[in-house]
């Protein structure tokens, strides 16, 4: 373990998915307890995406800024809002120099899959009808996220591909939940890590399927063509259950042609990014931003 993050891991509070409400409470707190973002030098702007279910967003947008990263935050598919999403998508948006725009997809139990999804491929459609008034070029949008939220961009990914709907440039990943077999080395043993763990994963998985198998659009891992898809950039960290698939993702897409920048993050755990005063999670947080700025340059 990386010896800056070592001391923080008795502090954390253990993550315990088996009372969804219960548990988005302690993620609203925790999130509350740190310091807000500065947003100087960003306009900040709540919107509303029409669909089947009107989806809010909020858009972060830097000066001059011609291209787009749809970001889709972490939690398992059952927490996190556009609140508590701010301090990833502040310092992207700084970092990256691209309008980020988050969402509030509806979260499971009680919107399962592929609920969070539609909600997502709503937003990346309207953004890309919608590039003009928002300021952007159609041909440079991405999608992006963390864990959970990593799962649904590469989701959009592949049903963007599939449906031929809007065009993505880039897809980012970050430490995504993408397998739910629960099979690799990773995911059979790292049965008691920080933040996320074998039990963590199962619940995340009961809550987002319930009864119904799963499919390659709920878990991209068992897609069994992954060309055509847009390039893109996959994170890892060494102590998660996750890290795995998502290596073997990167490997499979680099199989199919697909152009990929794979990063295993030495010492690391899942979400141990949101420690800011470890020099690794700093630089993890400034390798997104610098990504993103490169894939999405005119």
């Amino acid at each position: 373990m990386d010896p800056e993050l070592e001391p923080f891991i008795p502090l954390l509070p253990r993550t315990d998915l088996s009372d969804p409400v219960a548990h988005r409470k302690v993620y609203v707190e925790l999130a509350a307890a740190r310091p807000a973002p500065d947003s100087a030098g960003l306009v900040v702007e709540d919107r509303m995406v029409p669909a089947d279910r009107d989806v809010p967003i909020r858009v972060y947008r830097p000066h001059q800024a011609q291209a787009a990263v749809i970001w889709l935050h972490g939690g398992g598919w059952v927490v996190g809002d556009l609140d508590t999403e701010q301090h990833w998508a502040v310092p992207i948006a700084r970092l990256s120099g691209a309008v980020v725009i988050t969402v509030d997809f509806r979260l499971a139990p009680e919107h399962r899959f592929p609920a969070a999804l539609d909600d997502t491929y709503a937003v990346l459609t309207w953004v890309h009808k919608n590039a003009a008034e928002l300021g952007i070029d159609p041909a440079r949008i991405a999608v992006a996220g963390h864990s959970a939220g990593a799962n649904l961009a590469a989701a959009a990914a592949l049903r963007s591909r599939d449906e031929q709907g809007p065009p993505i440039c880039f897809q980012l990943l970050n430490e995504a939940i993408l397998d739910d077999r629960q099979q690799t080395w990773s995911a059979r043993n790292f049965t008691e890590t920080p933040w996320n763990n074998r039990a963590v994963r199962a619940a995340a998985w009961a809550h987002y399927l319930g009864t119904q198998p799963a499919t390659t659009y709920a878990a991209p891992a068992r897609a069994d063509n992954l060309s055509g898809l847009p390039p893109a950039y996959i994170a890892t960290a060494e102590f998660d259950p996750n890290r795995d698939e998502g290596i073997d993702y990167a490997l499979r897409l680099l199989q199919a042609g697909v152009s990929v920048e794979l990063h295993q993050w030495p010492g690391t755990f899942h979400g141990s990014l949101a420690i800011q005063s470890a020099d690794v999670s700093q630089r993890q947080l400034a390798e997104l931003g610098a990504v993103l700025r490169r894939a999405l340059a005119e």
